[in-house]
């Protein structure tokens, strides 16, 4: 069966050789493709990340909305859980533009191509930011609920194109830390969502309907940008068989002076071992025992990626700031500061991914954010009754950040084009965005109710989690630096078939000694 071009996702080789620092600076040469993972990113994954943490400075100036049109329309306000049931679903119908947006973007990119898509995508953005400034003056919530289902779409499509787009136009020695710029972008989008929320800039009362149809300008400005930089090389010499425009668009990318002949050659030697190759379904990913532990693995990772308490932990750094001493009219700072440091960790991310390897920043990543979740727990119950423990509070807070931002935040997202050959990447990606879109709405839609009923103690669910992905990654996952999907593969069953030989021996000298000491007692 011929290989439909739209799941070409990810070319199927990881770099052999570990990245020197010659690879790092030759970025800096290629003027072209730093402004195209800037142009890129800045409306592409930095609008899931923006959209986010946007909701949180202008809560109660949309609650206040939702409250007015309610006593307008039926005479009567509304009762605070009914107001927090729409609060909520505000705030998670997001997720379903999401996923339907995830869905369809392979079948775009493939149609329409890499930068068409990017560019026709950035419509839906300015779209959703209308209907944002046109909510307050129409006095409708409604407004705001399709506005943010479109920024669904719009972050849908910016997960999987952004990245297609970007590691297609990397040279093979940089893919491993442009690709971690995907979630570098992510976390600067909570980042200004939390800076623009500010009172000083657009978290006021008169400004906050900007502040929700920034979407937009970010948008416009990919819009506006993007036509000047080229197609993605794969894209053209794969799906639209141009080699020409291949071949000038990576001259355009990584410089006139790196003759692109061997990187196209290797493309084409890429594009014909899978020709024959027959793409699976999701049935044939969850039968198929071959690839049982790669698929716990992405069922894992993102689930985790969810569920790891980082929402928990953005929540309660107001409480824990405001109990070390800090003014509550400078909380605003302090929480900026947290969003800082995921920002400046992820970027550190990216110089330390390749040389670090995946597998180390993934289990030690999981495992002290865990202790940190514990230890925070403890600090949290004991900071009403000694002075100083607040002070503790806050470093674990800032900890807990850092080693979400430098393993889980940065190494998941790209997992399951790693560990998976070509005929299973398409159904595994899409799980992994099914669960990253369905765990965001159900933990959008849940987590009120589990602060509400365990307050603090909330951390000790996520501290499982964590604790666990830890030791799974430890004992079942191996390590992807500088390997191709076909090594990860032989080495996830050398792994297990190892353990699973090593049952069997103890078994079997088990039942030995048991025929033996039956034997004897008989004699």
């Amino acid at each position: 069966m011929k290989m439909n071009p739209t799941h070409q996702l990810y070319p199927i080789f990881t770099p052999k050789t570990q990245p020197s620092m010659k690879s790092y600076t030759s970025t800096g040469r290629s003027p072209v493709l730093v402004a195209a993972i800037f142009i890129s990113g800045i409306g592409g994954t930095f609008q899931y990340g923006f959209n986010i943490s946007v909701l949180n400075s202008p809560s109660l100036f949309i609650k206040e909305l939702v409250n007015s049109t309610c006593q307008q329309r039926y005479g009567h306000s509304l009762e605070p859980w009914e107001l927090s049931l729409i609060w909520s679903f505000i705030v998670s119908i997001y997720c379903i533009g999401g996923l339907a947006g995830t869905l369809y973007a392979g079948r775009l990119a493939g149609m329409y191509g890499r930068k068409t898509t990017l560019l026709l995508n950035n419509v839906v953005a300015i779209c959703g930011a209308v209907l944002m400034l046109l909510s307050k003056t129409a006095l409708s919530f409604e407004m705001i609920m399709v506005a943010r289902v479109l920024y669904g779409l719009n972050a849908g499509v910016c997960l999987t194109v952004h990245t297609m787009y970007i590691l297609e136009c990397a040279p093979k020695r940089l893919r491993g830390m442009i690709g971690v710029s995907v979630a570098s972008f992510v976390s600067l989008g909570k980042f200004f969502g939390q800076l623009l929320g500010i009172s000083e800039v657009l978290g006021t009362e008169e400004r906050w309907i900007w502040l929700l149809a920034f979407s937009g300008v970010a948008g416009l400005l990919q819009l506006l940008t993007l036509p000047f930089l080229p197609e993605s090389p794969w894209y053209l010499l794969l799906e639209k068989a141009d080699k020409h425009g291949c071949e000038m668009a990576l001259r355009r990318l990584w410089g006139a002076k790196k003759d692109p002949g061997p990187e196209m050659e290797e493309m084409l030697a890429e594009h014909a071992t899978l020709k024959g190759v027959k793409i699976q379904g999701l049935m044939d990913l969850f039968l198929d025992h071959n690839v049982r532990w790669q698929l716990l693995t992405i069922l894992v990772t993102f689930v985790t990626l969810q569920l790891c308490g980082i929402n928990a932990v953005y929540l309660y750094s107001f409480d824990v700031f405001q109990a070390a001493g800090i003014a509550k009219e400078n909380l605003r700072y302090a929480a900026l500061g947290t969003g800082l440091c995921e920002v400046s960790t992820s970027i550190a991310c990216v110089l330390i991914i390749e040389c670090t390897g995946k597998r180390v920043l993934l289990f030690r990543g999981y495992l002290c954010m865990a202790a940190s979740l514990a230890l925070l727990t403890v600090t949290l119950y004991l900071q009403d009754f000694v002075s100083w423990m607040p002070y503790c509070s806050m470093v674990l807070i800032f900890s807990y950040i850092f080693f979400f931002s430098s393993g889980p935040a940065g190494v998941t997202a790209p997992l399951p084009g790693e560990i998976f050959t070509q005929s299973y990447k398409p159904p595994a990606f899409m799980v992994a965005c099914i669960l990253n879109w369905v765990g965001l709405f159900l933990v959008g839609m849940l987590f009120p109710l589990i602060v509400e009923h365990l307050d603090y103690f909330c951390f000790l669910i996520f501290f499982v989690f964590c604790f666990l992905s830890g030791v799974f990654v430890w004992f079942h996952v191996p390590e992807t630096k500088n390997k191709t999907v076909l090594e990860i593969t032989e080495d996830f069953k050398r792994m297990h078939q190892k353990r699973r030989h090593s049952l069997q021996s103890k078994l079997s000298s088990i039942h030995i000694n048991d025929i033996q000491t039956t034997i004897s007692t008989k004699l």
